[in-house]
């Protein structure tokens, strides 16, 4: 070679040049090519941690391919690799005791490897391995050309692992930041709307158990609160210092469960450059809740199974149990029972889980509670929204909202405040484009009672007796001729009546007076 010096300067500043090691490694690969035979150029570590060769970084030619991303070593491996005190570049001996074991995994027939081991202070981080297909391709002129560059890759490869150790340190910090925000929400959080009333009995029974250490099911449609419940029983309990971290185990793909629940190691997996702490490490000290059960699919259910029964985990990867103190809630609107007799669901998680199962009602059920919840979304939303005073809400408003099914709950009424203050054109809140009149709903119900008969519910046949009767005293309430003449009734015993039932009488009232 013409001018050595300039070969080493480039490819130090090629190798050096980025925090990603992979792009710089490829730059590397590029310039390498053009002064030795090379196909395929692989930077690895010695990883005891794992006891491996886990490869860091690699560069190659199209159609050719490089060794796996994880070589385990066999026991008592890696004190020979030490032993051996690999220095300088050699190219490999498939004969050596070494290599012939590692073969299998390396496939080195065929091919010719030229191995440069990489120390830093003395201490033998791993290697940089430069691969060309055929026999006796590396010689005395290529190793002696390529032990100058031993000294950079080994800088970046020291640099490469320091920012591995930054982002999982990043990921730690942002993890207690995390918790920090839920430990100030859960401390801030109001007393919950309806304890006193529609969720007295929840409330009760979560006083009871917040105190324990036991697992909790909660049970109840979508939108019932249930992990407001689940935040109630963590903020109530001698956990409260600790995280509480929420898991839709039906929003995780199925491929990715167990390495966000249980974390897995470095090179575990294509892709897993640095080790990570699945959820369940991350609520040490404090509670998992498991929103939506039901949607674990059997291999993380048995996971599961032995977390709650000998509180550890095990990384994807890992070779050692990971002891977590932690408190599991978990909730599902689905029935567990039937899925366990339909063998979708593991008998013995099951039973793990049910020990103190809580029921959270739907809103049909605690239909005292819309008023007060309506309101609270109210403010919640027009705050949100920008608005500085919240609308004012009509008249019989509230009352339809109550008598209205809920088939969506909690969430499903938040939206629906939401929607009518984005509707909001000044006066007060009817909710009739969103939520038709009862009037409405009963000419509906009449309408489908002539195609279909069936019993019409009390309230719809007085609604519908009452309208009739407004509509043959052209809306007149009180006075000769009135409704509440005809009906029997106190005028304003009726509007009172009137109004309960939803049904707007004050417009005709003014119009049949005009």
């Amino acid at each position: 070679m013409e001018n050595r010096d300039e070969f080493i300067r480039e490819i130090t500043l090629r190798i050096c040049s980025s925090l990603d090691i992979k792009e710089s490694l490829h730059s590397a690969f590029e310039y390498l090519r053009d002064y030795v035979p090379l196909d395929v150029l692989t930077l690895f570590i010695i990883d005891e941690r794992l006891g491996a060769i886990r490869r860091i970084a690699h560069a190659f030619d199209n159609g050719t391919f490089p060794p796996d991303g994880i070589i385990p070593l066999p026991e008592g491996m890696l004190e020979k690799i030490v032993v051996r005190n690999f220095s300088a570049p050699f190219v490999v001996n498939v004969e050596d005791e070494i290599f012939r074991i590692l073969a299998p995994f390396v496939k080195f027939e065929g091919n010719t490897d030229l191995i440069i081991p990489l120390r830093m202070k003395g201490e033998l981080l791993g290697g940089l391995t430069l691969r060309a297909g055929g026999k006796g391709r590396y010689g005395h002129e290529q190793t002696e050309l390529l032990r100058h560059i031993a000294e950079p890759f080994a800088i970046a490869l020291a640099n490469a692992l320091a920012h591995e150790e930054v982002l999982r340190y990043q990921a730690i910090l942002q993890d207690d930041k995390r918790f920090l925000n839920r430990e100030l929400y859960g401390s801030a959080v109001d007393e919950i709307i309806g304890s006193n009333t529609g969720l007295r009995n929840v409330m009760e029974m979560v006083r009871q158990v917040a105190p324990l250490n036991n697992t909790v099911l909660l049970l109840g449609e979508t939108g019932t609160g249930k992990e407001m419940i689940a935040n109630a029983i963590h903020f109530s309990s001698p956990r409260k210092d600790g995280p509480f971290v929420r898991v839709n185990c039906g929003a995780m793909p199925e491929n990715l469960i167990d390495s966000e629940l249980f974390g897995h190691e470095r090179g575990a997996f294509t892709g897993a450059i640095a080790e990570n702490r699945g959820r369940f490490e991350r609520a040490n000290g404090g509670t998992i809740f498991l929103d939506e059960i039901g949607e674990l699919p059997p291999t993380a259910q048995v996971r599961l199974l032995r977390v709650l029964q000998n509180h550890e985990i095990e990384r994807v990867g890992g070779k050692r149990p990971i002891p977590v103190d932690i408190r599991v809630i978990a909730a599902t609107h689905r029935n567990l029972q039937s899925m366990m007799t339909e063998g979708s669901f593991r008998e013995d998680l099951w039973y793990r889980l049910s020990a103190f199962p809580i029921i959270v009602p739907p809103v049909r059920q605690r239909q005292e509670d819309v008023p007060a919840l309506t309101r609270h979304f109210l403010a919640v939303k027009s705050r949100e929204l920008g608005m500085s005073v919240p609308a004012p809400i009509a008249p019989g408003a509230l009352l339809r909202l109550m008598e209205y099914d809920w088939p969506g709950n909690v969430r499903e009424l938040e939206n629906l405040v939401e929607r009518e203050l984005i509707r909001h054109r000044g006066g007060s809140l009817t909710f009739d484009a969103i939520l038709p009149r009862k009037e409405e709903r009963t000419k509906e119900v009449l309408a489908c009672n002539a195609l279909s008969p069936r019993p019409l519910k009390l309230d719809e046949a007085i609604a519908a007796h009452i309208s009739e009767v407004l509509k043959f005293a052209k809306g007149k309430i009180h006075g000769p001729g009135g409704a509440a003449e005809f009906l029997g009734m106190n005028p304003n015993t009726l509007r009172w009546r009137l109004d309960k039932l939803g049904i707007n009488y004050r417009r005709r009232e003014r119009k049949s007076t005009g």
